[in-house]
């Protein structure tokens, strides 16, 4: 007799403050800096960083950012990838759960209500389409640890990253054609910045990431777990298909923090740079999001237009994330549709 397993999906995005308090934005900081994968030194090194050099004055400057963004419902990222969820679930007959990698909701309550559904085969997908150490990694790296403690009996498969999956180019395309559509002069894709040594870590060869001329465009095992070489592919994907002018678009990096080098070039740098060089109009896309959040609605349509705006430019449009886009939410449906058919097993 053939055993039936009940599967089910959990969705994992990076996570959001309960509210605008100074206390939660402090709770929220300090769990998510505190996590090895994002600021990776020692302990000991990590802990003086984050609880004497950043929670003293951030969740002050955090909380104001955060209230500009905020929504009557709560949290955007939170209120968009709920939203998405539940789309999603009713376009399938088993459970799909949505958990943040901080705070709330959390990895084990989401993991526990699958357990208490009986679910034994779980499809993971994290809302990053890049591998990152500080996002992909860190959110496979905690359902693992949770799923062990809680869940032992519980298989899990994850969704490797979709930077060039066709239907997350396709949605993404779509998401972009209103904007692209009203004329500009230029489209910069502003991805999450990382340190660069966090690519190096991440390099499976030790010796290809940064340590080779045109790395990212020459073929090797590391680009599996390369963020900026998939960065690049879904800028090259995205172009090709929405038919963008060489000269017309360049990438950029956003968000970084502390000193040492990250991602270059940095997008507030950029953005200065292209208004002085003549650029009225620019676009501004984030493919490293899904869902709007505070360094898209706060750092790039309030902080970036005023830096474009500042330094010459007229207009600062940025192109919304894929949200709750019919044709991402297609993607995702591919995406648990794929991992269906690569079993055998009956499903419930």
């Amino acid at each position: 007799m053939t055993h039936t397993h009940k599967r089910g999906v959990l969705l994992v995005n990076l996570g959001s403050p309960n509210s605008t308090s100074e206390s939660d934005i402090r709770r929220y900081l300090r769990e998510f800096l505190m996590d090895g994968r994002v600021i990776d030194s020692s302990y000991p090194i990590r802990f003086g960083v984050v609880h004497f050099m950043i929670l003293p004055t951030r969740p002050r400057q955090a909380a104001e950012a955060y209230k500009k963004i905020w929504t009557p419902q709560g949290s955007p990222l939170i209120v968009t990838s709920k939203n998405v969820r539940e789309k999603l679930a009713q376009r399938f007959k088993f459970p799909i759960e949505l958990a943040m990698r901080y705070q709330n909701p959390s990895i084990p309550d989401a993991v526990a209500s699958l357990r208490r559904q009986g679910i034994d085969q779980l499809l993971v997908i994290p809302l990053f389409p890049h591998y990152a150490m500080s996002s992909y990694e860190t959110a496979v790296e905690r359902v693992k640890e949770v799923v062990a403690d809680t869940a032992p009996g519980l298989h899990l498969s994850f969704q490797k990253p979709y930077y060039n999956h066709p239907r997350y180019i396709e949605a993404l395309v779509a998401s972009a054609i209103p904007s692209l559509e009203t004329g500009y002069d230029h489209l910069l894709f502003s991805f999450h910045g990382i340190p660069e040594r966090h690519l190096r870590k991440s390099d499976p060869t030790g010796c290809h990431c940064l340590k080779t001329t045109d790395c990212c465009s020459t073929s090797s095992p590391a680009h599996d777990y390369c963020y900026r070489s998939q960065c690049f592919k879904t800028t090259a994907a995205f172009v090709q298909k929405a038919d963008i002018p060489s000269d017309k678009y360049s990438i950029s990096f956003q968000s970084r923090l502390g000193r040492t080098p990250w991602l270059s070039p940095y997008t507030d740098f950029e953005l200065s740079r292209l208004a002085k060089s003549g650029i009225k109009k620019i676009l501004v896309i984030c493919p490293a999001f899904v869902s709007d959040c505070l360094e898209t609605l706060e750092e790039i349509s309030i902080r970036g237009r005023d830096t474009f705006v500042q330094a010459g430019g007229s207009e600062l449009v940025r192109i919304p994330c894929l949200n709750e886009h019919p044709l991402w939410l297609c993607a995702l449906e591919e995406m648990i549709n794929e991992w269906q058919a690569s079993s055998n097993s009956h499903f419930e």
